[in-house]
């Protein structure tokens, strides 16, 4: 893939798509850090040392056509996971005490996320755990967590 990434270049390669409001000439941003797509965030490994793989984790090649890695709630827009085939992998199940993680990305090349309403967000070379995202409550419900809806 090439180093600057247009959202254009990046929906006709893969044959994914996002809504007609997203500017398709801007650039995607490749970040080597804690980043957030809707409801996923996109940690670096060394910060979140309490996920691990199991023994029987698979580590499947991730196609340059992505796999979709989450719906949005009730049935939503997916978030799906592209990269230059052969030079990315993301590994499932995988333990992970709070029950967030969905899978741990390893990756050569930049890899990214693409949402329809979202865009996409370019992930640099690396290893990542990418996760479901939680907030807090609001008012009396201030102390309780629950999970993203995107």
């Amino acid at each position: 893939m090439t180093t600057t990434m247009t959202l254009s270049t990046l929906t006709a390669l893969t044959g994914l798509d996002v809504f007609d409001y997203l500017d398709r000439d801007v650039s995607i941003p490749v970040v080597d850090g804690l980043q957030a797509q809707g409801d996923l965030i996109v940690v670096p490994r060394p910060m979140i040392v309490h996920v691990q793989a199991f023994q029987g984790t698979r580590a499947d090649d991730v196609p340059l056509t992505g796999f979709e890695l989450l719906r949005s709630a009730a049935g939503g827009n997916p978030h799906s996971l592209v990269c230059e085939e052969g030079h990315c992998t993301w590994s499932t199940p995988v333990f992970d005490p709070k029950g967030l993680a969905l899978g741990i990305l390893d990756t050569e090349v930049t890899a990214y996320l693409i949402h329809p309403e979202h865009g996409a967000t370019g992930i640099a070379p690396g290893s990542y755990v990418i996760s479901r995202q939680r907030e807090r409550g609001v008012g009396r419900h201030f102390r309780s967590a629950r999970l993203v809806a995107d």
